[in-house]
């Protein structure tokens, strides 16, 4: 699984990264947009749900509930500060998609007991794309939230998040994650749709070495 959250620069737009992701064939696309009112973001929205649709790509947004149910978005993610899950899911019904943010198990927990249906856990490293960044989590975090949602018998999807790079994903999917959300290394490569489509074909090419290595066959 490999996600886009979008961002800008003083070269790109938000929509301009959201088009750069799909052209380099991403399929899951998040809108963040933190720092923005209500309005832009809708309008923003429904802009970004029509090329997502085009492209068959899912189409989440960061924390405006309302939106989502508003403009019929395909899901909601929301952080450690946004409206509760569980609140969410009596909003916008069974069908769409909620994740949420974690930085620790307990996190997790409370995620799953509330009906998520995927975890972005992080961050990995610092980055700058994202204000009150939680603690850094690293590989071991990461090995820790895995070996224990696998001894709790938690299956939700987690995702790695945090200022990953293309020479991170092997080990961070070495860790039994289900895949990475990247967004500031797309930006700042010289072609961003083409980085977009060497980082998912890395991720593919990593996920079936993981693969094989859990069931002992060769590639």
């Amino acid at each position: 699984m490999l996600q886009f959250i979008s961002h800008y620069n003083e070269k790109y737009s938000y929509l301009d990264s959201i088009g750069m992701a799909l052209e380099g064939g991403c399929r899951w696309i998040q809108l963040r947009m933190k720092d923005a009112q209500k309005e832009e973001i809708r309008h923003t929205a429904l802009v970004a749900q029509r090329m997502c649709r085009e492209a068959g790509a899912t189409f989440v947004i960061d924390d405006h509930v309302m939106i989502v149910k508003e403009i019929g978005a395909d899901g909601v993610h929301l952080g450690k500060n946004d409206m509760p899950i569980s609140e969410a899911r009596k909003i916008l019904g069974k069908d769409v998609i909620i994740g949420g943010t974690a930085n620790t198990f307990e996190d997790i927990l409370h995620h799953w007991r509330d009906g998520a249906d995927y975890i972005g856990c992080g961050p990995f490293r610092f980055t700058t794309t994202k204000k009150g960044l939680a603690p850094v989590l690293g590989l071991e975090g990461y090995y820790e939230m895995t070996r224990r949602m696998k001894a709790e018998g938690i299956t939700l999807p987690i995702v790695a998040i945090g200022g990953i790079t293309a020479d991170d994903i092997p080990d961070i999917m070495a860790t039994g994650v289900t895949g990475v959300a990247i967004s500031g290394t797309v930006l700042r490569a010289e072609s961003p749709a083409s980085e977009m489509r060497r980082l998912k074909t890395l991720l593919e090419e990593t996920s079936i070495i993981t693969s094989n290595r859990t069931t002992g066959l060769k590639v």
